[in-house]
């Protein structure tokens, strides 16, 4: 099995250490990985902003590049599910094989390799946030207003670390207020609803909020930082390799 390893733009950018730990967890389960450094941007902020259109040379760019990998894994819930969903009606037709091959870190272990142990070890309390793209386009977590059994595939990796301890918000699948553009359009709306959602993992007692999407825990770490409220943030692939 040969994998692709995409790393989105923000994390690229401001959280390289989420991209480290994912290369190093891939690696440590014993898969063939590799990093393709002619990578570019998945063209998500073009289409957050209307203009999705303009993405399509991003979106050749991205299929001539992760097309010949068994799987394409990011850890991004978010471009993941752009890719999945939005690219093959980007270029209306034309090739576009790699959409079909692109999965979120956490759906990777969780379903495709369907792993039941780690050797990591992170002694802390957490609370998970489960993003809008995790929740509603992937199927990480089970959303709220659908009358179906609940389930959360974050959780169930996460159980696998030794020492954590595992905890959910009070309305645990709604919005961080993030929302790519809309925190720029919207950013009073999008910021008090970051600061709500942050007083609800707090409330739970964690030290730490993770999850699958470094664009939501960066809008909540602003946010908390802005109201000098002391919590941690940690993508969710820091933990799974924690120790590694």
């Amino acid at each position: 099995m040969k994998i692709g390893l995409f790393v989105p733009c923000y994390v690229d950018a401001l959280y390289p250490e989420v991209g480290v730990s994912t290369y190093r967890l891939l690696k440590s389960l014993g898969l063939d990985v590799d990093y393709p450094e002619r990578q570019t941007c998945c063209g998500q902020p073009m289409g957050n902003a209307g203009f999705e259109q303009m993405a399509e040379p991003l979106v050749k760019k991205f299929d001539e590049l992760f097309a010949p990998y068994d799987y394409v894994v990011a850890p991004s819930a978010s471009c993941a599910a752009y890719v999945r969903f939005f690219h093959p009606n980007i270029v209306k037709g034309a090739r576009c094989e790699a959409a079909g091959k692109t999965v979120d870190l956490v759906e990777f272990l969780h379903d495709i390799l369907k792993i039941d142990a780690l050797p990591a070890k992170f002694p802390h309390k957490v609370s998970v946030h489960n993003s809008c793209h995790g929740v509603r386009e992937l199927g990480l977590s089970s959303p709220s207003e659908r009358n179906v059994p609940k389930f959360n595939k974050i959780i169930d990796l996460l159980k696998l670390v030794d020492g954590i301890e595992v905890v959910e918000p009070e309305r645990p699948d709604e919005c961080c207020g993030f929302g790519g553009m809309f925190a720029v359009e919207e950013n009073a709306v999008s910021a008090r609803m970051g600061l709500e959602k942050v007083r609800r993992h707090i409330a739970t007692g964690a030290e730490y909020i993770t999850g699958p999407d470094s664009s939501c825990l960066m809008h909540m770490q602003g946010v908390a930082q802005k109201q000098g409220l002391d919590i941690k943030f940690i993508h969710v692939a820091q933990i799974l390799s924690a120790g590694l």
